[in-house]
């Protein structure tokens, strides 16, 4: 059993404030039994976050930061590119960018509630511009979300939609020389999207309209096999973690505590080999368990850490 639980700490000031108020007794007795297997600490500014990269190692991905090929991945899986073809594909997110004074903010794609008809008429209607640039759409298993084939997403490093939401999009993708493709591209489907009946509809139901694409996912997969299944992934926390919401944020906590972790620290006390993936902003910590004699063991328990001081070191 391996339990991967993304946003797990959180470095801005309301989910900070409330970590020391943080009650899991259920995390706190499963660390003390757990020691740290791997440890991946970088700065808070790559492209892709600690759990995307936990989730690639766990699935024995290769990529630099912002080249996990997770597009390239599900096309192989589904049947859209063969084994070993070597070719490049990325992710495009339909998403409202919100224009301020003096930024544009990306939405959280999450909160856009797409449906497939409207994904579908988005991509058929996209799919001549793209194509004049090389560029094959294809729909994915989730409305609003297209896999992309095109030679641009080679060695483009893309961030992921879990760093870019809620911020300006110039902090995550600023206008590079390697990045003008892409800007024009977005351009031309914020013309073509104004003009859609889809927004038009969305509109009118007081929901924001689509005006743009988020892209991630880029890269291509290696010619090792991927491993079919990697850890559970919880992502109760990402919403209040993105809003920066304490209060919710604290209350997902209280509720993993009591449910996935309750039951991991169940299995290990049933002698089931566990594996726990903590991830924040900088950091993924992976726990699991290591033979060591009654000497370790109490020692471990006379130095045990408080789960909140790990999750506030992530």
């Amino acid at each position: 059993m391996h339990l991967l639980i993304p946003f797990a700490g959180r470095r801005t000031p309301a989910c900070q404030a409330v970590l020391s108020r943080l009650q899991l007794p259920n995390l706190d007795a499963l660390l003390t039994r757990l020691a740290v297997l791997h440890d991946d600490t970088q700065p808070d500014t790559t492209l892709s976050p600690p759990h995307e990269r936990a989730l690639a190692r766990a699935f024995g991905l290769e990529g630099a930061d912002g080249l996990i090929p997770w597009a390239a991945r599900e096309a192989q899986r589904t049947g859209l590119s063969r084994a070993g073809s070597n070719e490049p594909w990325g992710v495009f997110t339909l998403c409202h960018w919100e224009v301020a004074i003096d930024e544009v903010v990306l939405d959280d794609p999450a909160d856009m509630a797409i449906d497939e008809a409207e994904s579908q008429a988005l991509l058929e209607a996209a799919r001549p511009f793209f194509q004049e640039d090389g560029i094959v759409l294809r729909r994915s298993g989730a409305p609003g979300r297209w896999l992309a084939r095109g030679e641009m997403f080679r060695s483009l490093p893309s961030a992921s939609v879990d760093r870019a939401a809620g911020r300006p999009i110039s902090e995550w993708a600023p206008l590079t020389d390697a990045l003008k493709p892409l800007r024009k591209l977005q351009n031309e489907m914020q013309m073509l999207l104004y003009t859609q009946r889809v927004n038009d509809e969305r509109i009118a139901r007081g929901v924001p309209p689509i005006n743009s694409f988020w892209l991630s996912g880029t890269g291509v997969l290696g010619t090792a096999p991927s491993a079919a299944e990697g850890p559970t992934v919880d992502t109760s926390l990402r919403t209040p973690a993105l809003r920066d919401d304490a209060l919710a944020w604290t209350a997902a906590w209280q509720a993993l505590d009591a449910g996935p972790v309750a039951e991991l620290l169940a299995a290990y006390r049933q002698g089931t080999a566990v594996q726990l993936t903590l991830c924040g902003d900088r950091s993924a910590r992976q726990f699991g368990v290591q033979p060591r004699g009654p000497l370790g063991w109490v020692k471990n328990l006379l130095n045990r850490t408080q789960a909140t001081t790990v999750l506030a070191s992530l």
